[in-house]
């Protein structure tokens, strides 16, 4: 059943009502915000007045009023603890977020609403990461969390998954954006780090309950991730990966870029090669973003990560790019027999790591 004009719903649902408006853009819901003030004043509007501002049918939709029983879970949702809902209108909007051109006009928020306008820095990269790719992404997330800086990332496997690890290892916090409503954790094996999340940092959607994972959501999802840093950091990424489009919409925004090379020859470090080559910074340790974006000195804080030296005769010969066993054999001059027994030894002592297709990976 309907609300009608002269019994209207609360300004919480008058905004989640304009949002569930199918074909309402963000661009059409900022100008009408813009040309009527506040939802009120869009429901009060006349349907020629809302005709002057948005197409034919989505005029015709408003001025049915919203639709309570689609607006009903939302604000049940609202309810529960924990979950709140910031709008535009609202002061602890994100100020980060106004300065670009297609602020999400309403974000459905779990846990620390006030990470909203820390200093934040978004790490990002692939889904497929290396094991040296997620460690590199934790260890730089928790150095910048002891900095200060709230680490801001999609919640994705890989480097995401990582770099949100690293920053609640930290002093910091962290902030997952996800592209699906709030009532579903994607990707699913994320579940119990998306309840540390909602514990000791924030999640947060501009998209209504009940949204699925869709590949289109993804790009909208990064310009929030972008948009709310002062920097992003790309960790490891191929040249079809979406933490590019990230890297751009930052760039886009005004944000700084970072990137970590690796090497030549792994299709994970094509993407940040590409980046430095556009202009991105090069950095191989905390400081260098550290400096760039005018922090205080890693060195005088205490909270330099500490530099372990690896020192063993295979890891001289393995190098840092991936290698097959044939590959080792030759190198080191070892039997196959006893090379595998100081592989396994290695690995569970976490200094090397296998990768598929039988090859291995020192991890510094």
């Amino acid at each position: 059943m309907k609300a009608s004009h002269s019994d209207p719903p609360n300004d919480a649902a008058l905004w989640i009502g304009l949002s569930l408006i199918p074909g309402l853009g963000i661009q059409s819901f900022c100008q009408l915000l813009r040309t009527f003030n506040d939802p009120a004043g869009i429901y009060a509007a006349s349907f020629s007045q809302l005709r002057s501002v948005v197409t034919e049918p989505v005029a015709r939709l408003i001025a049915q009023a919203p639709d309570n029983q689609a607006i009903a879970p939302a604000l049940e949702w609202l309810e529960q603890s924990g979950n709140q809902m910031v709008t535009l209108a609202d002061a602890n909007y994100p100020r980060a977020l106004l300065e670009i051109p297609d602020p999400p006009p309403l974000l459905y928020c779990k846990g620390q609403l006030s990470l909203l306008n820390t200093i934040s820095i978004a790490v990002v990269g692939s889904r497929n990461a290396s094991p040296q790719g997620e460690k590199n992404a934790e260890d730089f997330s928790q150095a910048l969390s002891h900095q200060g800086y709230c680490i801001i990332s999609g919640m994705a496997l890989g480097i995401d998954g990582a770099a949100h690890r690293g920053a609640l290892k930290g002093t910091g916090s962290t902030i997952a954006v996800v592209g699906t409503g709030m009532d579903i954790v994607y990707p699913a094996r994320h579940r119990e780090l998306a309840h540390q999340i909602a514990e000791h940092g924030l999640l947060i959607s501009e998209f209504p309950l009940g949204t699925p994972s869709r590949a289109q959501n993804f790009p909208r999802r990064n310009r929030i991730i972008s948009g709310l840093a002062v920097g992003c950091l790309v960790v490891e990424a191929n040249l079809q990966s979406g933490s590019l489009i990230t890297a751009r919409l930052a760039a886009e925004q005004g944000r700084e870029v970072f990137a970590i090379p690796g090497s030549i020859h792994s299709p994970l470090s094509k993407g940040c090669h590409q980046l430095i080559k556009q202009g991105a910074k090069l950095v191989d340790n905390i400081q260098d973003i550290v400096d760039e974006l005018g922090g205080a000195s890693l060195a005088s804080s205490g909270n330099t990560p500490e530099v372990v030296t690896q020192s063993h005769p295979l890891l001289d010969c393995m190098g840092y790019d991936p290698i097959t066993m044939d590959a080792l054999v030759q190198l080191s001059g070892l039997t196959s027999d006893n090379l595998s027994a100081m592989l396994m030894v290695l690995e569970l002592e976490s200094k090397i790591a296998s990768l598929p297709g039988g090859r291995y990976q020192r991890i510094a």
